[in-house]
Parts: structure tokens; sequence; C-alpha cells
């Protein structure tokens, strides 16, 4: 089982829209995939029309409740969502209570190792315990960035946030929302990247299709797959896959660690 975490320390990145689009895509190509919404918010499991029916969720962090016992399915074969509530709100002090609170999100998830393939992570906009219990349960960590000053300034201070910390999850960046009339992304974009993490090359556009989702409540790889936004996403997981590796359906001959 891959663990794939969709991150950025800012908002309005295009995180959700990462993480929905690949997962599909995943689940598409015959992997077992889990998308696991932890923002408060709830955005993915808005976009799969998923109603959670489950109040306080967040309690599995204390260890009051298996993840088994709050997953749902999705209208798409292969998808399965953990899906998220208000009470993830307050998702920092559940993990401060935990022994070992830097690895309780991975606790949790080990025991669904022989019923998934991939594990798509949509995170929070923080850096927080939180956020390092996804720096150490994910193999890589994929970041959508907008090509602007600020967006370079936050993925600096995350590569030095995990630095610090020893992290040594690989991380790999690509553009979103890029606008190619603007002067500005134009030169983010052939501006050489921090050594520290990958830039990919797949660039993702400042679309309408992607912000129809919310309208849909489907990915757009499933409602305009064909568009250029839909291209753009199967190329990034095109790209992830080849930088990622293990990424394929097990058989039941294979070991699922």
């Amino acid at each position: 089982m891959k663990i794939l975490g969709i991150y950025n320390i800012k908002g309005g990145v295009g995180k959700t829209a990462t993480a929905v689009n690949l997962a599909h895509l995943a689940a598409e190509s015959g992997l077992r995939t889990l998308i696991w919404d932890l923002d408060p918010q709830a955005a993915a499991t808005f976009y799969l029309r998923v109603k959670p029916r489950v109040k306080r969720s967040a309690a599995m962090f204390r260890g009051k409740r298996e993840l088994d016992e709050v997953l749902k399915g999705s209208d798409f074969h292969n998808l399965d969502l953990l899906p998220a509530d208000f009470s993830y709100r307050n998702m920092d002090l559940l993990l401060g209570e935990n022994k070992k609170p830097a690895l309780r999100l991975l606790k949790l998830l080990r025991p669904l190792a022989d019923r998934y393939d991939l594990v798509v992570l949509d995170c929070p906009p923080s850096i927080s315990l939180v956020s390092e219990n996804i720096f150490r349960a994910a193999d890589a960590l994929l970041l959508p960035s907008i090509p602007t000053i600020l967006s370079l300034r936050t993925l600096e201070q995350l590569l030095d946030f995990m630095e610090g910390h020893g992290l040594k999850t690989p991380v790999y960046t690509f553009y979103s929302m890029v606008d190619r009339r603007k002067r500005l992304h134009q030169d983010v974009i052939a501006s050489a990247g921090d050594p520290r993490c990958t830039v990919l090359q797949t660039l993702i556009p400042y679309a309408s299709e992607v912000e129809r989702m919310g309208l849909e409540r489907r990915p757009v790889t499933d409602y305009a797959p064909r568009s250029t936004a839909g291209r753009a996403y199967r190329a990034l997981w095109d790209e992830v896959k080849r930088h990622v590796g293990g990424l394929r359906p097990l058989s039941s001959f294979d070991s699922p660690f």
C-alpha cells in the first residue's frame, strides 16, 4: 500500500481538486484506492457526494473507533472515502493525547494495507501536528503550487521545516491554476526549482472545468476527461506513477505490504 499526501501550507492552491482527480484516475486504472479527507471543511467529501452520517469521527484518534467503521463507498468502482466532519477541527488536540502523536495516522492506516493499493490524503493547509503525521505516514508528498513568489516562499518554508525535523519524505511539486497570459507565471515556471524537491513538468491550467467540480460534484477526469484540465490531470497522474513507483494493482499472489 502506497500513501500519497496532497499538501501545501497555503490554502486555495488546488489540493482537493488534485486529490479527487488523481484518486479517480488511480481507481480507474485498477488500483484499490482510498481518499482520506483530513480537512474539516470536507471539500473532498462534498465533491464525491458522500454524507459522513457518523458524528465525531475524529474519535478514532483516541482509539475509540476504527477506520473501517467510517469508510464510505463512492460512485466510482475501486474508490472509497474516509469522509471528514467538523470534529476534525480538534484533530491536533486529539493527536496530542497519544503516546506517539506524530505516528498516530500511520498506525491507523496500517490495518488497511491488505485492502487498498493507494491511499490519497487530502490535507488541511497548516503546519501542525496533523502535518507532521502526514509527513511521517506518506511515501511521497505532492504539492500543488500557484506560480507566484508567495507560493515559492511557502514551499521553501515547508522544505525548511522538513529538513529541520529530519523528515526524509520525497517531495514533488507542480504548478496549478496556471495562467500562461501572466508574465509572472511564465517567469516562475521557467525559474530553477528548489533542489530539495522535484518539480514535475505537468501544468494544471486555471480552467472553468475545475471550478465546475462544485456543481458537478464529480472529478473533472470523469465529466470532462478530454478537456484541457482533464488531460492535464491524466498527465500529472502518469508523472506521479513514474516518480513514486509501486503504483500497480496487487494480484492475489502479491504481498499487500
